[in-house]
């Protein structure tokens, strides 16, 4: 007897993915959030700056009057770790428009002292209620089709610990930025790649917080190696995201003094700008 076909994983949908589950606070008091950081969001054993933003972002939708943000800009203080963790809000303004708020997200260390991991600031809106009008000279980023980009399954097996956030993401880079995958960096600060959640959610506002944070540092195609931490991000949500993969485009265009920025555009399924990013990162240059 034949065996069954098996059927096909249900895509995921917002509110209801693995993203979302682990981005979930408790509100334990108002303006005060207790969540547990999983380690399926970490780079080698650092939970990524993306990730953290996300949940910070999803804190400050519940406190502040608007729903989604229209800029964020974090400030990574520490490195945080997987497991418990609170957040701390306080709404420094609300208007008809926008609402101004900020967030702190706490860890303990191992002497048990409560350590600042990220603080933020960030102005929220109603994305739905912004005009249609659109004068840009912005173009979206040249990749070839997704069927011909490479993702983390095609190469080497990864070491061990490594990676746990790349099992989670739908990511596809550009092969003129994978030089550095072959030991042959092209020297150009960029990086491109079709970008989404591996269970196949939708984008939101929310996990554009992730996007711009989420492919390979440019440092690699610059011939650097090792881990690249996050200063200082700021992202600019422009408008909600179409159903559909996301294009993103990351570039460098100056490192200096052990620093370097990244410039990130996403682009969505109807070739919108749909968020903009620019970070402040520390190399290791030996």
């Amino acid at each position: 007897m034949p065996e069954a076909a098996t059927a096909p994983a249900a895509r995921a949908t917002i509110g209801d993915s693995e993203f979302d589950r682990d981005t979930a606070l408790t509100r334990r008091a108002p303006g005060v959030y207790d969540i547990d950081l999983s380690a399926g969001w970490t780079i080698i054993s650092a939970v990524n700056g993306g990730y953290l933003l996300a949940v910070l972002g999803r804190a400050l939708a519940d406190a502040l009057p608007h729903a989604d943000p229209f800029t964020i800009s974090a400030h990574y203080l520490t490195a945080s770790q997987p497991g418990p963790a609170v957040v701390r809000t306080d709404v420094v303004r609300t208007g008809r428009t926008l609402s101004t708020g900020q967030a702190s997200l706490f860890q303990h260390d191992d002497e048990g002292r409560e350590v600042e991991r990220i603080r933020v600031l960030a102005s929220y809106g109603d994305l739905d209620a912004l005009p249609d009008d659109v004068r840009t000279t912005a173009r979206p980023p040249a990749i070839p089709p997704l069927e011909h980009c490479f993702g983390p399954e095609d190469g080497p097996a990864p070491v061990d610990g490594s990676s746990a956030i790349t099992e989670r993401l739908m990511l596809k880079l550009d092969p003129s930025t994978l030089g550095w995958a072959l030991g042959q960096p092209s020297g150009k600060g960029e990086m491109r790649a079709w970008f989404g959640l591996k269970d196949g959610r939708d984008p939101d506002p929310l996990s554009l917080l992730l996007a711009v944070d989420a492919l390979p540092p440019t440092a690699f195609e610059l011939g650097l190696k090792g881990w690249v931490p996050t200063i200082e991000l700021t992202v600019h949500v422009r408008c909600r995201p179409a159903p559909g993969p996301l294009r993103v485009s990351i570039t460098t265009r100056n490192l200096a003094g052990g620093f370097l920025e990244e410039d990130a555009e996403v682009w969505d399924s109807e070739d919108r700008l749909v968020a903009q990013s620019r970070q402040l990162a520390r190399v290791r240059l030996s």
